[in-house]
């Protein structure tokens, strides 16, 4: 059989396996809050694989290993701030957010819990957080659009608008279906996969090279990728560098406190105590998925550097660097399941971002403008309808893309880290937080991200530093020049705080329970 034969097989039991998830949660999908999620059941174990699987996306196996090839070391900044980052929301944020939303009026989704926790009875912190998260997460489900479409161009040569059909397609399916249980274990497999290819494709091309040791010196003295003649500076991480870039690099990690793809998997463990052994298994995943994307750029520079009859399919951003060595090591059919890693990667992100964009558009903006609710089924059937709609959206928007996959990611992960981190933060760990600084920081985090995007800030520094900055600054500054809240917000508060302390000295208990022992 041909090569292309062996990777349909391998692609087509990976997809059978995600719709065959995507229908088993169906059958335990009966209610609206199942669907949206999963009834706040999740084991530890599932939500951290499944938060990192929904976080790395097609940027880890895709974006990394291409930045880290063309430009060295010193990308790796990123990838230190995303683990730093990754390991403070679990540590900070997990624990409370877990407890606060169920005392917050049982809040399923990032603005409803918004909303709750500063008794707004105007409902502008809730429609316009959902507003974000619809106009962000378009951009990044469009940019997992992106990514399946150049894996189909890398791994069978085909047409990137047929892969950017059929990626999308899959995905929605599944989450059309299950909703966040079938979301959740998806990205349990997907995560494994990812986990497992980005240990085995470095270690087999560094097998595969003539001279091993040869990987710490050919990118500095030899041709490869772009450089005709080496870059000198690419074991640096600080040569050739500002200190913005740096700083803003390493800024990725603040965005992890208002990505609401990532908190929601915090929203829905069974207790407050689960984060410790979520945030364990977590960050132990992401750090060495990071050592296994970042041992494929090195790896790589020789790896296609000495053999003329191999390359990179991406000449460009050069982001298909894992794909293509993946296709060259292994047997069609290995280097066919091998692949589905990447798809897996693409899938779990765009699955998360469908299905919270989807909560949003039914609970914090069709329900609080509906005054008769419908059935809990007709509520679920919508938010199917939603999933379909923004995928189309995306789809248009993937068509004819313009920038780099890490391009689009780092435009909405600004957004969010910009507009939901301050607010984040200040909600958990700050009595005195009022709605108008919470609104205010909101909004501002918002425009300033976009707009110093947008007007070609990010050649200076990072879009996520001057938004999380202005943020923050604004929350501080309005809060303290207006009313302090109400008495029952800050004693719902004190609520949240004991009750997150007292699950975590008793494990066993659910919240409701822990209220009682209180």
């Amino acid at each position: 059989m041909s090569e292309t034969t062996w990777f349909i097989i391998a692609i087509v039991i990976y997809m059978a396996a995600m719709l065959a998830i995507g229908f088993w949660s169906y059958r335990k999908t009966t209610k609206y809050d199942d669907y949206v999620l999963a009834d706040r059941g999740l084991h530890p174990f599932v939500a951290a694989l499944s938060a990192g699987a929904s976080d790395m996306s097609g940027w880890l196996l895709m974006g990394l290993p291409g930045a880290l090839f063309v430009t060295g070391m010193s990308e790796l900044w990123i990838g230190i701030g995303l683990l730093v980052g990754a390991w403070a929301n679990w540590t900070w944020v997990a624990p409370r957010l877990r407890a606060y939303t169920e005392v917050a009026n049982n809040s399923i989704t990032l603005p409803s819990f918004f909303e709750n926790r500063l008794r707004d009875k105007s409902r502008s912190l809730r429609s316009i957080s959902a507003v974000i998260i619809i106009f962000f997460f378009t951009f990044y489900v469009s940019s997992g659009m992106v990514a399946g479409g150049r894996y189909f161009e890398s791994t069978f040569g085909g047409e990137y608008l047929i892969g950017l059909g059929v990626v999308g397609a899959i995905t929605v399916i599944y989450t059309f279906v299950g909703g966040f249980l079938a979301v959740s274990y998806t990205d349990v497999v997907q995560g494994l996969m990812m986990f497992t290819a980005l240990i085995i494709v470095p270690v087999m091309a560094l097998i595969a090279l003539d001279n091993p040791s040869d990987i710490f010196t050919w990118a500095t003295e030899n041709a490869y990728g772009p450089y005709e003649a080496g870059n000198p500076t690419y074991w640096s991480m600080i040569s050739g560098v500002s200190l913005a870039a740096i700083i803003g690099n390493l800024a990725w990690g603040l965005g992890y406190f208002g990505q609401p793809h990532v908190v929601v998997r915090f929203m829905a463990l069974r207790t407050s105590a689960d984060a410790k052994q979520g945030r364990l298994i977590g960050i132990s995943w992401m750090f060495l998925c990071i050592v296994g994307a970042t041992a494929t750029a090195i790896i790589g520079t020789v790896f296609f550097s000495q053999n003329p009859d191999i390359s990179i399919t991406d000449q460009s951003a050069f982001e298909t660097i894992f794909l293509d060595m993946a296709r060259i090591l292994f047997h069609p059919l290995i280097a066919g399941l091998v692949l589905t890693a990447v798809l897996a990667a693409i899938m779990s992100t765009m699955s998360s971002q469908l299905l919270v964009v989807s909560s949003s558009l039914i609970e914090d903006l069709y329900k609080i403008f509906k005054k008769d609710l419908p059935s809990e089924k007709f509520l679920i059937n919508l938010s199917r309808i939603m999933v379909v709609i923004v995928a189309l959206i995306a789809a248009a928007l993937a068509i004819n893309p313009n920038d780099s996959i890490l391009g689009l990611v780092g435009f909405a992960w600004a957004g969010f880290g910009s507009a939901f981190g301050p607010l984040m933060l200040a909600s958990l760990y700050w009595k005195r937080l009022n709605f108008a600084g919470a609104l205010s920081s909101m909004i501002v985090g918002a425009l300033v991200s976009t707009g110093w995007g947008m007007l070609g800030g990010g050649d200076i520094i990072y879009e996520l530093v001057p938004g999380f900055l202005a943020s923050t600054l604004v929350l501080i500054g309005v809060t303290l020049a207006t009313s302090s809240p109400q008495p029952e917000i800050t004693e719902e508060f004190d609520e949240a705080v004991r009750l997150s302390k007292a699950a975590e000295e008793n494990p066993e208990l659910e919240i409701s329970e822990t209220k009682e022992k209180i």
